[in-house]
């Protein structure tokens, strides 16, 4: 049996090496398929103007991001869920992943109506060639902007048309993006901050009476955190804290 071990060993050492060199010789003669970009003439004008359309398809969607971030709810419902996770002393619980997904779902969620009317009135009609590109981003944006003005204070409205030095328009519907955007961005941050200190306060109850209540025992080298967190997550538990939360931010757009 020592004897037949390794001349079965040398043997399958061999046959893996001997299909090895078989299935590279197979890879290598298969033809490799390549990608080619070319610059050369697009021909028909309709051509080139398919070929700009893709091109604008591929960059919209890089600044997929930032549109989330500058023309959506999404900034406003992820800084209220990272001031409840601060408050609830878990700083790493739910994880990034968890609360960025919870944003995402609420802001589709609560963008439900605006982007219906988006699609009913401009992306729909634009497929079906009813409409051009021009005139369906015209439409798109009226939608959008209503969104967002209804979110906007009119002071925060006044600073940047005053710091754009245009003219003072009529109403607001007359206002360019480049001053909604702005207004309505610091106008969702100064909504966040206030929701984030009104649930700060339960907790923050929570850290005080703990450590008064250590102070009186003497215990002042225990920390008070240590001894709050189990007393935050039962309260949040009780009251159905998500629930609250999520009803809170849901209600806060309407």
């Amino acid at each position: 049996m020592s004897v037949l071990r390794p001349r079965a060993l040398w043997f399958a050492l061999m046959l893996v090496l001997a299909l090895g060199v078989g299935l590279v010789g197979v890879a290598q003669a298969q033809p490799t398929p390549g990608l080619r970009i070319s610059l050369d003439g697009g021909g028909e004008p309709k051509q080139v103007a398919t070929s700009l359309q893709i091109l604008l398809i591929i960059t919209v969607l890089s600044l997929v991001p930032a549109i989330l971030l500058m023309f959506t709810s999404f900034a406003r419902i992820v800084v209220v869920l990272s001031f409840l996770r601060q408050a609830m002393s878990t700083p790493q619980l739910p994880p990034n992943q968890v609360l960025i997904s919870l944003a995402l779902f609420l802001t589709l969620f609560t963008m439900g109506p605006t982007l219906n009317t988006m699609n009913t009135t401009a992306l729909q009609p634009y497929l079906e060639g009813k409409a051009t590109a021009v005139d369906a981003l015209k439409s798109g944006s009226a939608p959008l902007r209503d969104f967002m003005l209804r979110q906007t204070r009119e002071k925060d409205l006044a600073l940047f048309v005053q710091l754009s030095k245009a003219p003072r328009p009529e109403s607001a519907s007359d206002l360019p993006l480049t001053v909604i955007t702005p207004a309505f961005m610091i106008s969702e941050l100064k909504t966040a901050f206030q929701i984030g200190f009104m649930l700060y306060l339960p907790f923050l109850i929570i850290d005080l009476v703990v450590a008064s209540v250590l102070m009186s025992m003497g215990m002042m080298m225990l920390p008070p955190a240590m001894i709050s967190l189990p007393f935050k997550i039962l309260l949040f538990v009780l009251v159905d804290g998500w629930n609250l939360v999520t009803r809170s931010l849901v209600a806060s757009f309407h």
